[in-house]
């Protein structure tokens, strides 16, 4: 007569690897996603010091310190476009920062990533797409976090923007924003960095910061990345 193998015995092997896989990926600081608007309300110039911004936050001295200060003295970073609904996108995987020679690596791959397409503002999806791309990660950190950019209102999601908020901070992971508010895009009268309190941030320790012209991006982003880092 045949005999079934029990449930537990069945899946063991596969839990075991899954187990073991987790704890050989190498341990960082901060797992950190920027999610970047690249929706249409993004011109050339804008989407270019948004990126300048990045490479040179990553790069800072001021930054590489605060990674060095931390106990395994590094991170990992990856950076997402997001716009379209379900239309977001990894424009540069993940990578390792411990060192100058790193940062600068990374900031070479962000300058170099060719734009992705998208429209709208969706802020809901790239949350959720951050968030899988987190669980997915390479790497292990006790900290995890999303940074969230743009100029506009979350519109046209398939998952609205507080949703997948509240989703992602389920999972331990805290949502940051970046309100770049220039000629800002409210719903209503209510500023974009409101909206982006109300509907995005969440999760231990959440802000939300400003950049008023589009020059204050880079600092913005880089005492952005300095807090979160430190």
């Amino acid at each position: 007569m045949l005999k079934w193998p029990r449930r537990g015995v069945l899946f063991a092997p596969a839990l075991i690897s899954a187990a073991a896989q987790a704890q050989a990926a190498p341990e960082v600081d901060l797992l950190l996603v920027l999610a970047m608007d690249a929706s249409g309300s993004i011109d050339a110039d804008e989407f270019r010091l948004q990126r300048e911004g990045i490479a040179e936050a990553i790069i800072h001295p001021a930054v590489l310190a605060a990674i060095a200060a931390n106990p395994r003295r590094a991170i990992a970073i990856a950076m997402t476009e997001w716009g379209s609904p379900g239309g977001a996108a990894l424009v540069v995987d993940w990578h390792r920062v411990g060192d100058a020679a790193s940062a600068q690596v990374f900031s070479n791959a962000v300058l170099a990533a060719p734009r992705s397409r998208q429209s709208y503002n969706a802020i809901g999806d790239a949350i959720s797409h951050a968030a899988a791309l987190i669980a997915a990660a390479p790497f292990r950190a006790n900290e995890r976090v999303i940074d969230v950019a743009g100029d506009g209102p979350d519109m046209r999601s398939n998952i609205l923007a507080p949703d997948a908020r509240d989703a992602a901070v389920a999972q331990g992971i805290t949502i940051n924003g970046l309100a770049i508010e220039i000629a800002p895009v409210t719903r209503g009268n209510e500023p974009l960095h409101v909206h982006y309190e109300r509907n995005v941030m969440g999760g231990p320790g959440a802000f939300v910061m400003v950049a008023e012209t589009r020059r204050d991006f880079a600092r913005a982003m880089r005492a952005k990345m300095l807090r979160e880092i430190a």
